[in-house]
């Protein structure tokens, strides 16, 4: 009976340090005044709850990623309407800060780039607009952005005169890309600004977008004008961007939305064992909305790429679910506000052809 006794005795002892140590951290309630600054609340987010404490995560990711002394190789993946909220300058402040090593972008936001670097605007919309109202104006609706089908169409032409310019041939989107890059003169382009860093762009699903368009009727102008196009070669695409994996001595993954931009990035770790390698991403952080219960990929959690060696089995990664419209100036304000990338080095690289010869801090 004493037996019994002392055994409940260690039993309910047991359970309450277990508890202890379960109810050891306390939510903190943050304060916001005059003094705040985004990197301080992304910082003090850290310690609440729900999406705030996933930014917070993600933020200490990014940190973790950006001193690490071995210098992973960051490449940014982006999709969704991103220039329609508005997020061009961030985008690129992040490029001209060293922030990204390469960029995987949707060609939706690449193309929405260069139309507003020829010069043509987004417009404040509304969601309850009268669409057929606007059919008729020639005015496109992203959500609640209006843009100008009139300077779409010439911005799809502008794409497919730059191809004129080429030798005909095949191209690997980020080489196409780089004399796109050549033809706009805007500081505050995303484009322009990777093909002055050098940060090559990469765009898997170029022909799901307007510059697919403007290529081709580029393609079947110069069928019959009677001499040889232009063409993408996506897989000199997969060659290109394996190089840049296969050589880095680590990497490292920011999925702004998802699409085929994520799947694109993950996909070069999984391609990296044509070269030998067999090495997940050390770090990567994920700012979507979508869903993970209906298993697709853009909503699927960073722990489950684990299972793929996608990410190491090891890896820090957060995500958090929050429309990048917020999520990523707030981030993006942090790695700025923290002084995170400002000694950071630049990498280049050098490409004959497909082949990546070097990659190099400088």
């Amino acid at each position: 009976m004493g037996g019994e006794f002392y055994a409940k005795i260690v039993s309910i002892m047991i359970d309450k340090a277990k508890k202890r140590r379960i109810l050891k951290n306390r939510v903190k309630h943050i304060k916001v005044d005059s003094k705040t600054t985004v990197a301080d609340l992304v910082s003090a987010m850290a310690d609440m709850s729900i999406q705030a404490r996933n930014i917070g995560q993600c933020a200490q990711v990014l940190k973790n990623m950006y001193q690490d002394k071995k210098r992973p190789t960051v490449l940014l993946g982006l999709a969704g309407p991103l220039i329609a909220a508005g997020l061009r300058r961030v985008i690129r402040d992040l490029i001209v800060n060293k922030a990204v090593d390469v960029v995987v972008s949707t060609g939706a936001i690449i193309y929405q780039d260069v139309y507003a670097a020829l010069g043509h605007g987004h417009y404040l919309g509304s969601i309850d607009a009268d669409d057929p109202t606007l059919r008729d104006l020639k005015i496109d609706r992203i959500y609640d952005t209006y843009i100008d089908e009139e300077k779409v169409f010439q911005a799809d032409l502008f794409c497919g005169q730059v191809a004129d310019k080429m030798k005909p041939g095949n191209y690997s989107s980020r080489a196409y890309l780089e004399h796109l890059a050549d033809a706009i003169d805007d500081e505050e382009s995303i484009l322009w600004q990777c093909r002055q860093h050098g940060v090559p762009v990469f765009c898997p699903a170029l022909n799901d977008s307007s510059i697919g368009i403007g290529l081709t009727e580029h393609r079947v102008r110069a069928k019959r004008e009677g001499r040889q196009g232009i063409a993408i070669d996506s897989i000199q695409d997969n060659i290109e961007l394996v190089q840049i994996v296969v050589k880095s001595p680590k990497t490292g993954a920011i999925y702004v939305a998802g699409g085929v931009p994520k799947n694109y990035i993950n996909d070069s770790i999984v391609m990296g064992y044509i070269f030998g390698l067999d090495r997940g991403h050390d770090y990567a952080i994920q700012v979507t909305t979508a869903v993970t219960q209906d298993g697709g990929l853009s909503g699927s959690t960073l722990g489950e790429s684990r299972s793929w060696g996608k990410l190491k089995k090891e890896a820090k990664y957060a995500m958090a679910w929050v429309e990048p419209s917020v999520s990523l100036p707030l981030l993006t304000g942090y790695v700025f506000g923290k002084s995170l990338t400002k000694k950071r080095k630049r990498l280049k690289m050098d490409w004959e052809g497909e082949d990546l010869k070097c990659l190099k801090k400088i």
